[in-house]
């Protein structure tokens, strides 16, 4: 287990603004991955493993993307214990995000609000950085996924290009790649979700896929990244394109727009997504929902406010067949995964 109790860590970084400490958390977990200092927060991997759209899943809890925005920490992260990892989102072009202030803490809720607005430093540079990672070389299980986005200029009408030319970079170097059409932080972006738009995107990524496959010899399994803030026949709507365009996995869910469980609250009216526990019952919804859609053997990854092992297993039981965790790991620090992780596979017979 890792050497530093995160109830240390915690007043320290909570101390200080939230960017600044999501900053200097990824700095200290780039320098310190491969080295003796990784002990401080190693773990373990609970070995519970599950296949899912072709992919063998160690166990199925798995870090969401967001936190590793230009894939610099992939190795740090895979020594919390995680079966999986998500990287990203990446666009093609750097772009540096909204204006600062964007992240908020609220503690009382045991939220966070964001609007960053898919900063990252470009595809060239997360590639590079996807192929610095040692931990899968190394023979450690672990799957990679690589979540794509598109550029804050680019227009709407434009966005499968941007969708298309990450997929083409990343495609060589992921076990699964997620295509994020859900962030509340670009413009128009969850336009994106809608029938007709979605129907174009997917069957555009669909036959680029299978260009792909075809010249590399790997069918890489593509995941979609959906919003909690959708009602029942949207859900259904999507379900269905999803099947019909061959994707082989959904996220479910991105952050809400919704601030019912964060009124009156410091910071509670800012813009942005709100993640954490305020984001748990939306996301479960939507699981149950897509799951009534989409049937019993279509592949849901199920993230939003998991803040204990408990809620983790509510996840699986609203119909995920694995998770994923972000702000729980702010809140409780990295034993959460192991945690998670044991009480997931306590479910099985």
């Amino acid at each position: 287990m890792s050497l530093i109790p995160y109830a240390l860590v915690r007043p320290f970084l909570f101390g200080m603004d939230a960017e600044q400490a999501h900053d200097f958390t990824m700095n200290m977990l780039a320098k310190g991955q491969g080295t003796p200092l990784q002990m401080a927060w190693s773990a373990p991997q609970v070995s519970d493993p599950i296949t899912l759209a072709g992919l063998h899943f160690p166990n199925r809890v798995g870090m969401a993307a967001g936190l590793d925005k230009n894939a610099r920490c992939i190795d740090a992260l895979a020594a919390m214990g995680f079966g999986f990892v998500e990287v990203g989102t990446v666009t093609p072009k750097p772009q540096p995000g909204n204006p600062k202030p964007r992240m908020f803490r609220l503690p009382a809720a045991k939220g966070i609000i964001n609007r960053f607005g898919f900063n990252n430093d470009g595809l060239d540079a997360f590639i590079a950085n996807v192929k610095k990672s040692t931990v899968r070389a190394q023979g450690k299980p672990l799957l990679l996924g690589l979540n794509i986005g598109k550029n804050a200029v680019t227009p709407i009408e434009e966005a499968t290009n941007d969708y298309l030319i990450c997929l083409e970079g990343v495609y060589p170097h992921a076990d699964y790649v997620t295509v994020n059409i859900s962030s509340p932080n670009t413009k128009n972006l969850r336009a994106l979700q809608s029938d007709e738009a979605l129907d174009g995107l997917l069957g555009a990524i669909a036959t680029k896929r299978e260009e792909l496959a075809a010249a590399q010899g790997r069918r890489v399994p593509i995941f979609v990244k959906i919003a909690p803030d959708l009602d029942e026949n949207q859900v259904k709507v999507i379900a269905a394109t999803l099947q019909r365009h061959g994707m082989d996995g959904v996220i479910a869910t991105n952050t809400t727009l919704s601030r019912d469980a964060v009124k009156g609250m410091e910071h509670g009216e800012e813009a942005g997504g709100l993640s954490g526990a305020p984001a748990f019952e939306a996301s479960n919804r939507v699981i149950s929902q897509l799951r009534a859609a989409l049937g019993k053997g279509f592949p849901i990854v199920g993230v939003g406010g998991i803040m204990s092992a408990q809620d983790a297993v509510a996840k699986i039981h609203a119909g995920a067949d694995v998770v994923q965790i972000y702000s729980g790991l702010v809140y409780a620090g990295p034993a959460l995964v192991t945690e998670a992780a044991k009480a997931i596979k306590a479910m099985r017979p």
